[in-house]
This record gives structure tokens, C-alpha cells and sequence, in this order.
């Protein structure tokens, strides 16, 4: 029985990971809560199958790229960028199709932190004489599955605030006129990162002042899940968040002092209405907000807007990412990006770190993660 493992990577195996890593991306926004998972086989240095998770509920990237590869796969690699499940969910343990398709050698982009997983997927395969090599490009891997990692070892998303304000940070006139900001050059990249993420979150103040549809229509893409922050249920009946022409669901997160009978009318309209108990505020409580989130399969979330909504992610700790859409025009007053943390010194200051700067042709996009949060992690 070989229990080898290969740790170096080559430039050939950084290559086939690449092309795996290219082909999971295929899987964004149609296979959450799973993680987007590609397979490559390759044969006497040529790819012989591949595939992909196509869609949550469906064969897995390993299956799909042995089926593509038929008897090829004898004798073969086979390249994933997420360690090969060994446990039966939706569909059956992948490590065991690999066995049983005759591949001699898998190259792992990194190990699945599923508990479920963890490592024993590796195990089972090492154990039936199968040679493994680790951790290839696994820096890469763990980007691209960011928000399947955070939701499965604490079961809340991953959580981007996405901002378009002003030089001087405002996201909106004194009036609260935002319309627009940023370019629409600006407004397509945001609709990009709509479309990288399950949901998208805004608070209640940004429905009445907007009236937003939250789609994806400024690119070819999955529009994400709406979610409205709605303490009192506020929200119109004609919004256009609640319009039946919208793709799946909204989703508006209240609390017990909401109307039954507005409930039963927005239910009636296709919307889901999600109660929770109120903090001292009377407002929906952070933690309890993303625990919701969580519970019902959401793994990443983009908030955008409005203040109140950001300066409390931010103020509890629960902000992971950042995308600063930075218009060059100054308001003077207005409504702020980000309200009061209550930081009186400027040693307790937010720190950012992975910091990226975009040039638009007028706009800038500064990214970045937020460093000494308290995350509930």
C-alpha cells in the first residue's frame, strides 16, 4: 500500500492546475452552497477529459472530467483544485470513482475545508496506492473559493461592501440624490461583482430613495439573491425589488413588530419575508442577520448600501472585502459612505490590507480586505 506524496510542482502541473482552476470558474453562481471545483486528466502530457461542477445537486467536476475521458483516465493524472470528496452527499464520493477509473496520480489545489472532508478524501485515495501531490497553486485555490471556505468553518458568507461615493466620501447629495456617481464604465465592473456573489444586500433606506431591481443586467450573467434590511417593513408593495418580471426570490429580513397582513402581501407578490427578534434598537441584529443568511445556504454576500447599512457591518465586525468605486467629483455635504465606529484615537483606526488600485477611464476601484476587524469567524 503507497502512502507517497508528491510535493513538488512543476511547471507542467502548474499549468493543468491552472486550466482546472479556469474551468471552475465556469461554476459561479449556479453551484452554490458547493464550491466551484474543476478537473483536468491528463495522459502522456496530454488532456485526454475534463469537467466541471456544473450546478449544485449535479455529478461533481472528478466525475464529469472521467466521463469525458472514458478509458483514458487508466493510468492517468487527474488535476483538481479542491481535494476529491469522500463522503456521499447529493451524489456519490468522488475519491471512489477515481479509484475505480484507474487514475494513478491526482494533484490537488488544496484541501477541502469541509469537516466532512478535511483531508480524508487524500487519505482514502493514498491509501488505495494512489500518488498524490498537494497544494499546487493553492494560494489560487483558496481565492477562488473564498466564500465557500468562510461559510463552511462558520457557517456565515463572506461579506464585500461595495461603495460608489465621491472624492470627498459621500454616496449621495444632502438630498439624497445619487444618481449616478460613478461612470457607467464604473457600474459595469460593479455589475461584475454582482454576479460573482449568491446575494446581494441593501437596507431599506436605499429601496425607498432608489427603487432598485438589484439585477445583473449590465453584463452577461447570474443575478444574485435580493436581500432587503427591513426592521419595521417599510418596503412599498410596488417596489421594484417585488416585481413578478424579477429572477428567484427577495428576500426581506425584518423583525416581529412587521404586519402579518403586509407579510401575507408581499408573500402573495413571490417574496419571502424572514423574521428575527429585534435588538434594543428595535433593528435587525448583525449576528443574527448573517446566521439567517447562512442557515439558508448563502455563502457570499455584496452589501451596497446604504450608510447605516455599511457603518454597521463594519462596526460589528462583519466585513470581510471592499470595492471603493471613487468618482473624481467633490459634494461638499451630503449623506457619508461610512457614519460613526465610535474611533476616538487614530491608533484604533481600520487598517486595510491587499490593497488594488483600478484607473477607469474617470473612476478609480480601490480593493482591498478589512485587517483588524473583530470578525465573527
Amino acid at each position: 500500500m503507497s502512502t507517497k506524496t508528491d510535493s513538488r510542482a512543476s511547471e507542467t502541473d502548474i499549468g493543468f492546475m491552472k486550466r482546472a482552476l479556469a474551468l471552475a470558474e465556469r461554476g459561479r453562481g449556479y453551484v452554490s452552497p458547493n464550491p466551484m471545483v474543476g478537473a483536468v486528466i491528463v495522459k502522456n502530457g496530454k488532456v485526454v477529459g475534463q469537467g466541471y461542477h456544473q450546478k449544485f445537486g449535479e455529478a461533481h467536476a472528478e466525475v464529469n472530467a472521467i466521463k469525458n475521458a472514458g478509458d483514458n483516465s487508466i493510468g492517468a493524472t487527474l488535476y483538481v483544485n479542491l481535494e476529491p470528496c469522500s463522503h456521499k452527499g447529493k451524489t456519490g464520493p468522488c475519491t471512489v470513482s477515481i479509484f475505480e477509473a484507474g487514475i494513478s496520480r491526482v494533484v490537488v489545489g488544496m484541501k477541502d475545508p469541509n469537516p466532512r472532508v478535511s483531508g480524508s478524501g487524500i487519505s482514502y485515495l493514498r491509501s488505495k496506492g494512489i500518488t498524490v501531490t498537494e497544494d499546487v497553486l493553492k494560494d489560487k485555490s483558496i481565492e477562488l473559493n473564498e466564500g465557500f471556505i468562510k461559510y463552511i468553518t462558520t457557517g456565515i458568507p463572506l461579506i464585500t461592501l461595495k461603495v460608489a461615493q465621491t472624492l470627498d466620501g459621500r454616496i449621495a447629495t444632502s438630498t439624497g440624490h445619487s444618481k449616478w456617481i460613478t461612470s457607467e464604465e464604473a457600474r459595469v465592473s460593479a455589475h461584475k461583482i454582482r454576479a460573482a456573489n449568491d446575494a446581494i444586500l441593501v437596507g431599506i433606506g436605499t429601496v425607498l430613495m432608489d427603487d432598485p431591481r438589484l439585477t445583473v443586467h449590465l453584463i452577461k450573467g447570474v443575478s444574485p439573491k435580493r436581500v432587503i434590511l427591513d426592521s419595521k417593513l417599510r418596503v412599498p408593495l410596488d417596489a421594484g425589488i417585488l416585481s413578478e418580471d424579477l429572477p428567484g426570490r427577495t428576500i426581506i429580513i425584518t423583525t416581529e413588530v412587521a404586519s402579518k397582513e403586509k407579510i401575507s402581501r408581499i408573500e402573495e407578490k413571490g417574496g419571502q419575508v424572514i423574521l428575527l427578534e429585534p435588538d434594543a434598537r428595535g433593528w435587525v441584529p448583525q449576528e443574527k442577520l448573517w446566521n439567517k443568511l447562512g442557515e439558508i445556504g448563502i455563502t457570499t454576500v455584496v452589501v451596497e448600501g446604504g450608510c447605516t447599512v455599511f457603518t454597521e457591518c463594519i462596526k460589528n465586525g462583519f466585513a470581510d472585502k471592499f470595492y471603493y468605486f471613487i468618482a473624481p467629483k467633490i459634494l461638499g455635504s451630503g449623506i457619508d459612505a461610512v457614519g460613526d465606529l465610535n474611533i476616538r484615537n487614530i491608533n484604533a483606526a481600520i487598517n486595510l490590507t491587499d490593497i488594488n488600485i483600478k484607473r477607469l477611464q474617470t473612476d478609480f476601484i480601490i480593493s482591498g480586505k478589512f485587517e483588524n476587524l473583530k470578525l465573527n469567524k
